[in-house]
């Protein structure tokens, strides 16, 4: 049996529960892992597993499991570990929409005969199992018995009763109850609680929601606007919307509300104005929203010494590579080859300085002081120095810099001249010198802006 899983975030693998349930699932048959997210591919490096959960694309985690679905795999995991159970499940609901439902790629029937499961929080008292697609409704027979849909009443069963209830062999040798088998079977190992997808829905959707519009948590107003809730959040939470933070919670009932692509107010928070103009137009049944922090542990980061080697190559090694960053967003990975690089604004500095540690890659940060808390400590490269200018400078200086510095491009080479015959030694010290020119240009322009800054090394 070929077993597809998907590890989502960091929280699953600073747990070392990711790792556990992996070594679990290879007991059962042939297991091959993707990441689907972002900030988790910092977590697979720090826990050495890059050999094992495949982080070599960014992936969104309905895309991972859609290419499992491409590839053949019999029966698919999605690993998660939300800061709640409904920030899980809802979770866990969208990608299931996202990959199973309007998927031309894969026949229809065969689609139906996948079983798509999701482990949610393991670990924690709530940590439950749910296979999203089980067409084995005899499973929850017992389960709806015992159930209320109020919303006060925990919806979980306990693992254990239920097994009692069910005393069979598990056996996997048959596909038509493989979901059921297989979420058994785990939920008694893992001590996870089994789970009704369809009280799932019930419980958390119908308070708002048309159950053929779940899959986009989205209504239109009279007015055209459209409202996007949010579950499962809590007051004082940064608030991302494809990575940039456009405000911040204060109360458990959020929903963003956008006009003509642009977000116009935030139900239940505040609004950041700079992240809205940062984020520009967004349409909001797509885009990725988070609340709280992106990597709540305080993780023992691994740098990758020597990753980006010293090139044979004369005309990979007589130059500079430096790149211009201004929105956290992008695929910062792509940069771990990278000699310098310029970021612009607070988060974005944040962000990007604490992954590209683990590459050895030093930034320099252009802020203006308003920085939210992403992630629970940053780190920041050797050789990194941040300029922090007054409130709202930090787009305008970033701004002239990427027009007369990079000639608006992305990324620019900076000539150290010849090197042949020149050691690896000596040409890493032109390397820092010419940085260090490059930074002299930088301090150029932003004094022609104001000559009020710090500079942070």
């Amino acid at each position: 049996m070929k077993i597809g899983i998907v590890v989502h975030g960091p929280n699953m693998i600073d747990s070392g529960y990711a790792l556990k349930i992996i070594e679990i699932l290879k007991d059962f048959g042939s297991v091959y892992c993707r990441l689907g997210g972002t900030m988790g591919r910092t977590a697979v490096i720090d826990a050495s597993l890059e050999n094992l959960i495949d982080i070599s694309a960014k992936r969104l985690p309905s895309e991972s499991v859609r290419l499992f679905l491409e590839e053949g795999i019999d029966v698919i995991f999605l690993l998660n570990y939300g800061k709640s159970s409904v920030t899980g499940h809802t979770f866990g609901y969208k990608v299931f929409n996202k990959s199973f439902f309007n998927n031309d790629s894969i026949n229809e029937n065969r689609l139906s005969k996948i079983p798509f499961i999701q482990i949610e929080r393991p670990g924690e008292n709530d940590g439950s199992i749910i296979s999203w697609n089980s067409s084995d409704e005899g499973i929850y027979s017992d389960l709806d018995e015992n159930l209320s849909l109020d919303s006060n009443k925990d919806i979980f069963l306990d693992s254990n009763k239920y097994i009692s209830l069910n005393s069979k062999n598990i056996s996997l040798d048959s596909n038509e109850n493989l979901s059921s088998d297989l979420s058994l079977k785990l939920s008694k190992l893992l001590n996870l609680n089994v789970l009704n997808p369809r009280l799932v829905i019930d419980n958390y959707f119908k308070r708002e929601l048309i159950k053929k519009e779940l899959e986009n948590d989205l209504e239109t107003s009279d007015l055209g606007e459209k409202v996007r809730y949010i579950h499962g959040v809590s007051p004082n939470e940064n608030i991302f919307v494809n990575g940039i933070v456009v405000g911040k919670s204060n109360s458990e009932n959020l929903s963003l509300i956008s006009k003509d692509g642009q977000i116009v107010d935030i139900i239940g928070g505040e609004i950041k104005k700079h992240g809205i103009e940062k984020l520009g137009v967004v349409d909001i049944n797509k885009a990725v929203v988070k609340t709280g922090l992106l990597r709540k542990t305080n993780p023992n980061p691994r740098i990758l010494k020597d990753f980006k080697g010293s090139s044979s190559n004369e005309v990979e090694n007589n130059h500079v590579k430096v790149a211009f960053l201004d929105h956290a967003a992008e695929d910062i990975y792509k940069l771990k080859n990278i000699d310098l690089v310029v970021t612009i604004g607070d988060d974005t500095t944040l962000v990007a300085s604490d992954i590209l540690y683990r590459f050895n890659v030093p930034v320099i940060g252009i802020t203006d002081g308003d920085i939210d808390k992403v992630v629970e400590n940053g780190y920041i490269a050797n050789g990194s120095s941040v300029i922090e200018l007054e409130h709202g400078l930090d787009d305008i200086v970033g701004k002239s810099i990427f027009k007369e510095v990079f000639n608006s491009k992305n990324c620019i080479n900076l000539d150290i001249g010849s090197i042949e015959n020149v050691d690896n030694v000596s040409i890493n010290r032109l390397k820092t010198y010419k940085i260090k020119e490059f930074k002299k240009e930088l301090i150029k322009i932003v004094n022609n802006i104001t000559s009020k800054y710090i500079i942070k090394e």
